[in-house]
C-alpha cells in the first residue's frame, strides 16, 4: 500500500497506536493515543519496513528522532493529498485460531453423515 501511495505520486502517512507496546515515537506528537507519521521517501531516513517492525529517522520541529513501532500497531494507511487508504480494525486481523480438540472429543472414529438424494 505504501509504494502504491507513493507511485500515485501522494504522500503516504500511517496512524499508529501509540498505546501499543513495543512504540518508540516522539509523544510529544500523540493525539488521543494515536500518531500520524509521514512514511514518504522525502520526510523519512532510512526507512526500513519490516514483516514485523517499521522503523527510520525522522525531523519533528527540526530535531532527529528515532521512530519505531510493530506493524501490528498500524491502524491506517492514507495519501495525504487524496485521503484515500486503509483502516484496520482487529477483525482485520482475522479469526482466532482453531483449538485442538481435547483428547476426550476425539473419542472412536464417527461414521458419515451422508444421505441419498434422489
Amino acid at each position: 500500500m505504501h509504494e502504491w501511495i507513493s507511485d500515485c505520486g501522494n504522500t503516504p502517512h500511517v496512524i499508529v497506536d501509540a498505546e501499543a507496546e513495543g512504540i518508540e515515537v516522539p509523544r510529544a506528537y500523540i493525539k488521543d493515543g494515536k500518531i500520524v507519521l509521514n512514511l514518504s521517501v522525502s520526510a523519512t531516513q532510512h526507512l526500513n519496513m519490516g514483516v514485523d517492525e517499521v522503523k527510520f529517522d525522522a525531523r519533528f520541529a527540526g530535531v532527529i528522532h528515532h521512530v519505531r513501532f510493530p506493524v501490528s500497531a498500524v491502524l491506517g494507511i492514507y495519501a495525504r493529498e487524496t485521503g484515500e487508504g486503509m483502516v484496520f480494525s482487529e477483525q482485520d486481523l482475522g479469526p482466532e485460531p482453531p483449538t485442538r480438540p481435547s483428547p476426550a472429543d476425539e473419542g472412536a472414529p464417527r461414521r458419515p453423515q451422508l444421505k441419498v438424494v434422489k
